[in-house]
């Protein structure tokens, strides 16, 4: 430990030593940045902040004693956009062969309290499973890193300040309200929590007491408290017991792919008209308004998806994570893998490739509102539309052939 470093903690941390005095004496240009150092100063300042919010100075200082400055966060939070998968990729792993009796064997072990809280919150038990499942390996690999540690570093870098600021002084309620303690706040390196990684703030408004010892505890061996905090969760955002969050359809010869909008919703029925059934040949039971989505484009699986599905994305936006639980929740219930093929012959856009795809669609005026290399239902709208203007099949799909016609439009 530097001198400097020593200093400012003593600073910062001393009876009657408050923020703006360690600010006068040593200041940001006196110190490398990303460092120890660093992070020091920027605790101090956030102190005064978090005190003045109602945090107690001795639930503070317990939480900050002996957090360091973790360049390993730092690297994954900078280089996680470059991480992808196609979606069948992802789902050979989210729901394998082994994640699926896993979860069985998971389900059943839990399966009192499960029923219990599906019948409390109104939450399929498959569905809290399978978050489970893809979230923590059903409670084996919760993560070890400390939150408090993970979140300051990420704050004090600055990419998304406000964010991780908001997130870490959630995390100092927690360990004021005495739900768990800094050695047992651990989690991922970005700060999520727990056997379903909850992040603080969400933490805050959908965790609950299921077991009834005044504490909610979602970081222990018992994972009855994540998992009706998890239902919760799900049940403040609308989600429809019974409902399932997609079916898998086939398509008919000459499917108008402009129908393959997430804005476009349709009862089974009026879909089951224009050809659009189940795998079975049937048409899909009514659980509502459906829209359909082809996330392998036309030479992909094609599902028919409800409401339920929107409530998953508020866990993760991400449609493979979605399709992940959903699938996953259905082959924990005893459902079949899914039918029909991908185009595996493709591989997923780089973050780079994303990035200028969103770029040139809008500069050659089909705009994706945002570029943030998130392939959403913006950018899948920009695709449909050039494929429109250029006389392709308009099935929404950014594939790197599909990058190829972009790059060559003129």
């Amino acid at each position: 430990m530097t001198y400097a470093r020593v200093w400012v903690l003593a600073a910062a941390f001393a009876l009657g030593a408050g923020a703006d005095a360690v600010v006068a004496q040593t200041t940001p240009d006196q110190v490398e940045a990303g460092s120890d150092a660093g992070l020091d100063l920027w605790i101090a300042e956030f102190r005064a902040r978090a005190l003045e919010a109602g945090i107690k100075a001795d639930v503070f200082d317990a939480a900050f004693a002996g957090v360091s400055y973790d360049e390993n966060v730092i690297r994954r939070d900078r280089n996680q956009s470059e991480f992808t998968k196609t979606i069948w990729e992802y789902l050979e792993t989210a729901a394998s062969d082994l994640r699926i009796a896993n979860g069985k064997k998971a389900l059943e072990s839990q399966r009192a309290a499960l029923e219990k809280i599906e019948a409390q919150y109104g939450v399929d038990k498959e569905v809290i499973v399978a978050i489970w499942g893809l979230e923590s390996a059903y409670g084996t690999f919760r993560g070890r890193d400390s939150a408090i540690r993970s979140l300051a570093s990420l704050a004090y870098d600055g990419r998304r300040q406000a964010f991780f600021e908001a997130e870490l002084m959630d995390a100092l309620r927690i360990l004021q309200a005495g739900d768990t303690s800094p050695a047992q706040m651990t989690g991922s390196w970005a700060g999520a929590m727990g056997h379903t990684q909850f992040m603080p703030s969400s933490f805050q408004l959908y965790a609950v007491d299921f077991t009834g010892d005044s504490r909610r505890d979602i970081w222990g061996d018992d994972p009855r408290d994540a998992l009706a905090s998890t239902a919760a969760y799900l049940k403040h955002f609308g989600w429809t017991l019974g409902q399932p969050w997609g079916v898998e359809v086939t398509l008919p010869d000459g499917f108008d792919y402009l129908l393959a909008n997430r804005e476009i919703l349709k009862a089974p029925e009026e879909w089951a008209a224009l050809g659009v059934v189940g795998v079975s040949g049937k048409a899909v039971p009514n659980h509502g308004p459906a829209s359909i989505l082809l996330p392998g484009g036309a030479e992909g699986a094609a599902f028919m998806i409800f409401s339920n599905f929107e409530v998953i994305e508020r866990y993760n936006t991400a449609d493979a994570y979605v399709i992940g639980v959903g699938h996953l929740s259905d082959r924990i219930a005893g459902s079949k893998p899914i039918a029909q093929g991908w185009p595996v012959q493709d591989r997923a856009l780089t973050f780079d490739e994303r990035i200028e795809l969103q770029t040139r669609l809008t500069a050659l005026g089909f705009d994706t509102v945002k570029i943030d290399a998130k392939i959403g239902p913006l950018t899948i709208n920009a695709v449909r539309d050039f494929q429109v203007a250029q006389g392709l099949l308009p099935d929404g799909y950014a594939s790197p052939r599909f990058l190829d016609s972009v790059r060559a439009a003129r």
